[in-house]
Order: structure tokens, then C-alpha cells, then sequence
């Protein structure tokens, strides 16, 4: 039986990150060890959090953080490297509906996410005991978690004609959402003001829910975090898919 338009470029988009896996998924997985080595030396014996040791409260908002950024960091590269060395045609020629062209980007992006994810889970454990306390949550928030992501990838690589422009929608605004979401820090721990703020970042739900999975404790319910994820993967969803349908920025 003959591939799909749909099954050829879903393959074409994990095969270009795993044949470069040392630069897209060794080197993520290092940043995150050294996070985790810099932050536990420095606050584990003065911080516990929810009473978990910060070390083990730390590795989860390390590994999420991890599947978000490069579920992004995989949809946004592949299109704007397309784009500017004009090969975006050859992907877009082919009988592939704007439905199959985004799950396929987005799908790559969620496998490159939780391969990220699983590494950094896996070199960090060790540091701390880490419980399972629900599971499901992991795994759900992981997954919708790098969906959400791998969609604003999409759409940062339709909006962005050169890579200036790129680094500068993942500098100003995927990096302060991953960073002020709680993945060092539990909200609680802020002022009133800046905990509220911190509501209105749907990242914080994505790291809080993840967490819940492994401790059973959050700063929010899971139900609520699922609420509000769910809700902005359907948003972004049906955003980058008008966008597809029209072309904007890929379609002469």
C-alpha cells in the first residue's frame, strides 16, 4: 500500500529532527541537566514546595518546559527554513489538505516534545525520588501541552519571513511564558498581585497540571488546568488552520 500525502510528511518531519538528534535532542536535555544542577545546589537545603523537596518539585517543570520549547522550536524551524530556501513549494504542491499539512507539523513537533521530555526525565530522576501519584495527567498535559506549542510554531513560521523575526516571537514571548509559568517557583509563593497575573498565563496551566501528575498537589485543580488547555488548543488550532486554508504567507 502506497504512503499518504499525510504519512510521508509526518515521517519527513521526525526523520529532520532525529537525523540531527544530537542538536535537537542531546543538547536540550543538557540544558536541562544544568538547570536542574545549578537551582537544586543553590535552594534545596532553604526550599520546600507543597512539601516536596525543590529538586524533585523542579524535574517536572524542567522536563514540561522542555516539551514545550522544542515542540515549538520543531514546527517553527522546519517552516521558516522551508520559506527561505524556497523548498516550501515541494511541501506544498502535493494533494495534502490544510487538515493533513497540520496535523502532520504538529504531530512531529508533539514526538519531538516528549522524546525531549522523556531524555530529560530520564537524566534528572536520578537526583530525586520522584512519585507517579496520577499518571494520566502527565500524559495528557504532555501531550496537549506540546500540540499548543507545536501549533504557535506553525503559526510563528507562517507569520515570520526571515529568522530575526522568529527569534524574536520565541524571545518576547515563548520564553517568558515558559519562564513565568512556575516551572522554578510555585505561584503561591508570589505576591497576590503577580499570582493572579500568573493565572492569565495558560503555560502555568500546562506545568502545573504536568506536575500535579507526578505529586498529587498543585496550585491549581487539574480540572481546571484541563479546562483552560483544552480551550487554547481548540483556539489555536482553529487559528493556524484558517490560516492554512487561506495560505496566508505560503501561497503566492
Amino acid at each position: 500500500m502506497k504512503p499518504s500525502g499525510f504519512s510521508t510528511l509526518l515521517y519527513k518531519e521526525v526523520l529532520r529532527f532525529w537525523k540531527v538528534g544530537f542538536q535537537t535532542v542531546a543538547a536540550p536535555v543538557l540544558t536541562a541537566l544544568l538547570y536542574l544542577l545549578i537551582f537544586s545546589h543553590v535552594l534545596e537545603a532553604h526550599v520546600q514546595v507543597h512539601g516536596v523537596p525543590y529538586t524533585a518539585f523542579l524535574i517536572p517543570g524542567l522536563v514540561m518546559m522542555s516539551v514545550l520549547q522544542n515542540a515549538f522550536a520543531n514546527t517553527s524551524s522546519s517552516l521558516i527554513q522551508s520559506k527561505v530556501t524556497g523548498n516550501i513549494v515541494f511541501v506544498l504542491l502535493p494533494p495534502i489538505s490544510y487538515h493533513e499539512f497540520y496535523l502532520a507539523y504538529v504531530l512531529a513537533a508533539v514526538v519531538r516534545g516528549l522524546v525531549v521530555g522523556s531524555g530529560v526525565l530520564l537524566v534528572t530522576c536520578w537526583f530525586a525520588p520522584l512519585q507517579f501519584a496520577e499518571p494520566q495527567w502527565i500524559i495528557v498535559f504532555a501531550v496537549m501541552g506540546g500540540a499548543i506549542l507545536g501549533s504557535l510554531g506553525v503559526i510563528a513560521g507562517i507569520w515570520a519571513d526571515k529568522f530575526d523575526q522568529l527569534a524574536a516571537f520565541q524571545n518576547f514571548l515563548i520564553m517568558p511564558l515558559t519562564f513565568l509559568s512556575g516551572v522554578f517557583y510555585s505561584i503561591a509563593s508570589l505576591p497576590v498581585f503577580w499570582q493572579q497575573v500568573s493565572h492569565w498565563n495558560p503555560v502555568f496551566y500546562m506545568i502545573d497540571g504536568f506536575r500535579h501528575g507526578f505529586f498529587g498537589v498543585s496550585d491549581a485543580s487539574p480540572w481546571t488546568s484541563l479546562a483552560v488547555v483544552s480551550v487554547c488548543l481548540v483556539i489555536l488550532a482553529s487559528f493556524t488552520l484558517n490560516l492554512l486554508k487561506r495560505g496566508y504567507k505560503l501561497r503566492a
